[in-house]
């Protein structure tokens, strides 16, 4: 092992996943499942009954005190003065260029405090830069205080029922609720990572593999499995989820990631609102774009895009799309280029292959609420 090298992390259910046969790797500074049953297998299951993923790697920092809006205002994009208690927002934490430290979501528990669930490779980078910015509010990381499930599909809620006495039919997409799930505290967020129904549960621990257990046992009849890195990675592609590292990084702004949607010019100042207002009136050069693949081939992240022979930008994330049985993916265009349904070529294997641009997300679901 390299000096600087650390060892993996692993979550409280890195012996579960062992026991089930799980394919381990490295992700984001964690050891975690790939796949189980096989990816193809995991990504159906999601679609079409419900899958169980481990996602313990990633990070919560809590901001509080009287200050804490104010701190959350100042170091993200979107609003979150427009939160309740009990609401989440999908946000960013923005350097002063406008570009991504990382991409997040934002829970308010109480006025005077808030979570920024965070991405797992990010989580020591995000505090250091949290901590730089911020001196008027206190900065907590609890992500060792807390491991995180999700159940995601649309049979989801009616296994989720069968342990908690919470009324989930009354909890709409982006809420959470504190309660029980078999008898374990528990913060249960309608959220998830996939472009299914499904539910985010932080619990203690100590707890996880009890949960985890639980869950598969009630689920079974329903079809529930368990899932790896592998099937969040092609469902969340087809839902046009963005990686951080891959779609977003502080190379590129929000607005060039088609996300202007989290950008509230007129919120007040918050670092990079500068950057960004000035991109937005001058408009943008490059933009990212879903694209389906017209030849035959499979993009993969830093493939080429050309055009006429000539470089017009980079794929990020690439792959097949087994809900609508194509090849599909995402890339940074010159926005001459970015336009629905212009063609261009991604260079795979030293070949240009014709891909075309297309609305997204490639897939949405049937919301229940």
């Amino acid at each position: 092992m390299n000096p600087v090298e650390r060892p993996l992390k692993r979550t409280p259910l890195f012996e579960v996943h062992h026991r089930l046969g799980a394919k381990m790797v490295a992700f984001g500074g964690w050891e975690m499942p790939v796949q189980y049953a096989g990816i193809l297998e995991e990504h159906r299951a999601v679609r079409e009954r419900a899958g169980l993923f481990d996602v313990s790697h990633m990070g919560e920092i809590e901001i509080s005190g009287s200050a804490a809006l104010e701190a959350v205002q100042r170091l993200t994009s979107n609003d979150a003065s427009r939160l309740s208690v009990g609401e989440i927002q999908y946000s960013a934490l923005t350097t002063p260029q406008g570009t991504f430290v990382d991409d997040m979501t934002v829970y308010k528990f109480a006025d005077d405090r808030y979570w920024l669930t965070v991405n797992a490779a990010n989580i020591e980078k995000d505090l250091a830069w949290i901590r730089k910015q911020i001196t008027s509010a206190a900065v907590r990381d609890a992500s060792d205080d807390l491991a995180l499930l999700a159940i995601q599909g649309p049979r989801a809620q009616e296994i989720l029922e069968k342990l908690t006495p919470v009324e989930l039919a009354r909890l709409p997409y982006y809420r959470f609720v504190e309660g029980k799930i078999a008898g374990i505290d528990c913060c249960i967020s309608r959220t998830g990572y996939t472009g299914e129904d499904g539910f985010e549960m932080y619990i203690p621990p100590q707890h996880a593999a009890t949960l985890w257990n639980r869950l598969l046992e009630v689920g079974a009849p329903a079809g529930l499995q368990p899932c790896g890195l592998g099937a969040r990675d092609t469902l969340r592609l087809e839902a046009k989820m963005a990686l951080y590292g891959q779609d977003i990084d502080d190379r590129h702004t929000v607005l060039e990631a088609d996300l202007g949607w989290i950008v509230k010019l007129d919120k007040g100042e918050f670092i990079g609102r500068e950057a960004l207002a000035r991109q937005k009136a001058e408009g943008i050069s490059r933009k990212l774009v879903g694209f389906e693949m017209v030849g035959r081939g499979i993009a993969r992240p830093h493939y080429a895009i050309v055009k006429d022979g000539r470089s017009i930008g980079e794929v990020t994330s690439g792959g097949p799309a087994p809900s609508l049985g194509k090849n599909i993916g995402l890339g940074y265009v010159a926005v001459p280029h970015a336009a629905i349904g212009t063609e261009f070529d991604i260079v795979i294997r030293g070949q240009p292959v014709t891909a075309r641009v297309v609305r997204t997300p490639f897939y949405k679901r049937q919301w229940r609420s």
